[in-house]
C-alpha cells in the first residue's frame, strides 16, 4: 500500500472532526493534506499505512479516483491511550473509530 494515506482533521467552521483515507489518489502525503487545507479544513494528524495501526478501521482497497470518509463526530478529535501487548500507544479517536499513529 505504497500511497495509502490517512488524515485526521477538524472543521472549525462546522465543529466536526473526521478521519479520511486515500489509497492511490495522491502521489505524496503533502498533496492530500494540501487539498484538505485548501477546502478550509485543519489537518490534525497525518500518516502513511506504514506508520499507523488500525484499531477498528479496516483498510480500503486501492482507488485512484476517490478519498474515503472513515469517521465523523461533533467537536475536535480525542486522544486516548491504547494498550497493545503491554505497550501503551497514543491513539486518535473520532466518534467510535480510532487508530494509532507512530
Amino acid at each position: 500500500m505504497k500511497n495509502y494515506f490517512r488524515i485526521t482533521g477538524y472543521s472549525p467552521e462546522h465543529d466536526f472532526s473526521f478521519i479520511i483515507d486515500s489509497n492511490g489518489m495522491f502521489e505524496k502525503l503533502w498533496q492530500f493534506s494540501s487539498m484538505l487545507i485548501q477546502k478550509g479544513l485543519k489537518v490534525i494528524e497525518v500518516s502513511t499505512s506504514e506508520k499507523f495501526i488500525d484499531v477498528n478501521i479496516e483498510p480500503i482497497q486501492e482507488d485512484p479516483n476517490h478519498i474515503i470518509l472513515r469517521a465523523t463526530a461533533e467537536g475536535k478529535p480525542e486522544y486516548v491511550d491504547h494498550i497493545i501487548n503491554g505497550v501503551t500507544y497514543k491513539a486518535v479517536k473520532v466518534g467510535n473509530k480510532a487508530y494509532i499513529f507512530r
